[in-house]
C-alpha cells in the first residue's frame, strides 16, 4: 500500500535521502519515521524552501510533471527593489531566460501579482531585514524549468532573496511548519493534485 506525504522543506536543506556532501542536510535528517522506498516527486533546491511531495508510489512523478496536462505551481518570492509595472508585466507575458545546453528561452504567460508578505511567515535566519528596499510576489507557471523562477525574476533584474513554494494546484502548503510533515489519504491527495486517473 503506497503512503504520501507533504513536507515542509526548510532552507538549507537537499530535497534527497542520499547523496550530496556530508556538510549538507538532506529530508531523511526531518523527525519523522519515512516507510522505506519513500523519495522525492520533483525537487525544490537548496536555497527554496515550501511545499515538497514524498512517496513511496513509483508512479506519481510520471503522472503530475510528465503527462500531457500540466500542473499549476505558485511560488511566494521575495525579490530585490521595487518592481515597476512595465517589469511586472514582462514577468507575466514572458521573459528569456537560458536553460539547459545555453539555450535561450522565453517563458509562457504566466500569472503574477504583487502580494504582501504574509503575516504568518517566519523570517528566515539570514534574511534581509524588511527595510531594505523588496517586493513579495506570487508567481504560478504551468511548467518547471531548472531554476526558472530565479532566472525570470534576475532576467529583469531583480534578483530573488526568497523563495518558497506554497502550492502544486490545490494541495498547499498551509500552516505547516519548516521541517513540518502531514500524511495524507490516497484519494484526497490525488484529487488534491487534479489526478484523475491514478488507478
Amino acid at each position: 500500500m503506497n503512503r504520501y506525504f507533504i513536507i515542509h522543506k526548510p532552507f538549507n536543506m537537499l530535497s534527497q535521502f542520499t547523496g550530496g556532501r556530508q556538510t549538507e542536510r538532506q529530508i531523511g535528517e526531518l523527525d519523522y519515521d519515512f516507510p522505506e522506498g519513500t523519495h522525492a516527486v520533483g525537487r525544490l533546491d537548496n536555497h527554496s524552501e515550501g511545499l515538497l511531495i514524498l512517496t513511496t508510489n513509483k508512479k506519481v512523478t510520471r503522472l503530475l510533471f510528465q503527462g500531457e496536462q500540466p500542473h499549476g505551481r505558485t511560488y511566494l518570492v521575495r525579490i530585490k527593489n521595487v518592481i515597476k509595472p512595465v517589469d511586472l508585466e514582462r514577468l507575466r507575458t514572458g521573459v528569456p531566460i537560458r536553460i539547459a545546453g545555453g539555450e535561450m528561452y522565453t517563458t509562457p504567460p504566466c500569472k503574477v501579482e504583487i502580494v504582501q508578505k504574509p503575516a504568518n511567515l517566519a523570517d528566515r535566519v539570514g534574511e534581509l531585514s524588511d527595510d531594505y528596499p523588496h517586493t513579495w510576489l506570487l508567481i504560478t507557471l504551468m511548467e518547471g524549468k531548472y531554476h526558472q523562477v530565479r532566472k525570470m525574476v534576475r532576467s529583469i533584474h531583480h534578483p530573488c532573496q526568497r523563495l518558497i513554494r506554497v502550492s502544486i494546484e490545490d494541495l498547499e502548503l498551509g500552516d505547516l511548519p519548516p521541517g513540518g510533515v502531514q500524511e495524507m489519504q490516497e484519494a484526497e491527495f490525488f484529487e488534491k493534485l487534479k489526478i484523475a486517473n491514478w488507478n
